[in-house]
């Protein structure tokens, strides 16, 4: 059983930056592919950053530019950097992975984020 912890939400003002990490309970190192999404209130779940285990990243239009998403298989960490937020990226973010063969998907329980104009 992976367990995903995610922290580092908060409040942020527009423009600003925020960090969001993910603690994998096992080594990340033998993951495939990790994620973020968020969701607001009232919309559906959306796709915001992933990242291979080779390192190859993806992202939506709405956010490329501005966040990055990182992997530190020593620590066992998925990180995003979140920089010239917008009010619109106020979500609460959600860390997934995928792992094993088969392959489940596992995720987070979130952290908010809200950005103030």
């Amino acid at each position: 059983q992976v367990q995903l912890v995610e922290s580092g939400g908060g409040l942020a003002q527009a423009g600003g930056s925020l960090r969001l990490s993910c603690a994998a309970s096992g080594s990340i190192q033998s993951f495939g592919v990790m994620a973020w999404y968020r969701q607001a209130p009232g919309k559906q779940r959306e796709f915001v950053a992933s990242i291979s285990g080779g390192g190859i990243t993806n992202y939506p239009d709405s956010v490329k530019g501005r966040f990055t998403i990182s992997r530190d298989n020593a620590k066992n960490t998925v990180h995003l950097q979140m920089n010239s937020l917008k009010p619109e990226d106020t979500a609460v973010y959600y860390c997934s992975a995928w792992v094993g063969t088969p392959t489940y998907r596992y995720s987070g329980q979130g952290t908010q984020v809200i950005v103030s104009s």
